[in-house]
């Protein structure tokens, strides 16, 4: 083998296991959906059809408002259990009296820590073959400590369920939605409804 032989036959060499090294250091894969731990905002309507009293006080429907933090971890695609708090209020006249005997009136609202699991039922592909929409249902239970105290001085068992829709966006870490609640207070037999759109961060 001639010298120029083996200086070709030396730089081809070279060459071939630079090309593997660069293949080797390839950055991994972006995922297009991030999932794992995560913080989900919601906050809406939330309507009660017939706030807690007792016999001698008038209840009616009372709209509301509500905000609640949901912290959890993402199992696969589908399934998401959460802890979460829930802070509700509602609007009322001075006519209702709900369990204070008439010794106070008005307005009442509530804290609610609980547990939730979000399952995604239908994923909807976009362009490029990314299930980023998904149809699930969310169900929920919770401790009710309502206010004012003076009002309302009773706790109270949430049971809630209902469909929503989540669409994860092209940030990654990002998805919204908005979810609709049908709500059971079970000790008062109070029944209500809420709507509230979503926003949530994976890490």
């Amino acid at each position: 083998m001639t010298r120029f032989s083996a200086l070709v036959l030396a730089l081809t060499a070279t060459a071939c296991f630079a090309q593997e090294k660069v293949e080797d250091k390839k950055a991994p894969t972006i995922q297009e959906i991030e999932r794992g731990f995560y913080f989900e905002a919601r906050g809406g309507f939330f309507g009660v059809v017939n706030p807690p009293a007792s016999g001698n006080s008038r209840s009616y429907f009372a709209s509301g408002q509500a905000v609640e933090l949901d912290m959890g971890f993402d199992i696969g695609d589908r399934v998401s259990p959460s802890i979460f708090l829930l802070a509700t209020a509602n609007k009322m006249g001075s006519d209702y009296t709900g369990y204070s005997g008439g010794t106070a009136s008005g307005d009442f609202g509530s804290m609610i820590p609980g547990v939730g699991v979000k399952v995604r039922l239908i994923g909807l592909d976009d362009s490029q073959n990314v299930k980023r929409t998904w149809i699930y249902v969310h169900a929920a239970g919770g401790v009710v400590f309502y206010s004012p105290a003076a009002l309302l001085n009773r706790l109270d068992v949430l049971l809630s369920a209902g469909p929503g829709v989540e669409y994860f966006t092209k940030l990654r870490h990002f998805s919204i939605g908005v979810e609709a609640k049908f709500n059971f207070m079970v000790l008062t037999q109070t029944i209500g409804f809420s709507i509230l759109p979503t926003v949530k961060y994976s890490f």
